[in-house]
């Protein structure tokens, strides 16, 4: 039997971890100093779009992603950014704002509501882009 459940985990995460809103995230498309990260999986975002100009970094590879030290690091992560990461309901942008936070990255928010509650405010939207070829 689990020790803690789900909504115990998210909780805790967001003790740790901190939000922001659909109206004050809006404000911050097309600032060069945010990166919206997309943390869903591909399928999501091939079904439902994404904010434009997100960067795509799914959950389970997340912290591979940030951390310098890993053979997947993604350059996008830079310590001079601010990072809203978002999912569909923001359970997942929970849980991944804290463990960054855990591993020590600052300026690292969630979406309140996530990509569902961003759409429904009258959020941008826009496809996935095509994977880049090599």
């Amino acid at each position: 039997m689990i020790r803690k459940g789900i909504k115990q985990l998210i909780a805790e995460a967001e003790q740790r971890s901190t939000g922001i809103s659909i109206e004050e995230a809006r404000k911050r498309i097309g600032d060069e100093k945010t990166v919206f990260v997309d943390i869903r999986d591909v399928r999501e975002l091939e079904r439902e779009g994404m904010i434009p100009d997100a960067f795509h970094a799914p959950r389970g590879m997340l912290e591979f992603w940030v951390d310098p030290e890993s053979p997947y690091y993604k350059p996008v992560f830079t310590d001079d950014k601010t990072f809203i990461l978002y999912c569909q309901a923001d359970w997942r942008g929970t849980l991944a704002a804290a463990a960054l936070g855990d591993m020590g990255m600052k300026n690292v928010l969630h979406l309140q509501g996530g990509f569902g509650e961003w759409r429904k405010a009258g959020g941008p939207t826009a496809s996935r882009p095509d994977k880049k070829k090599p």
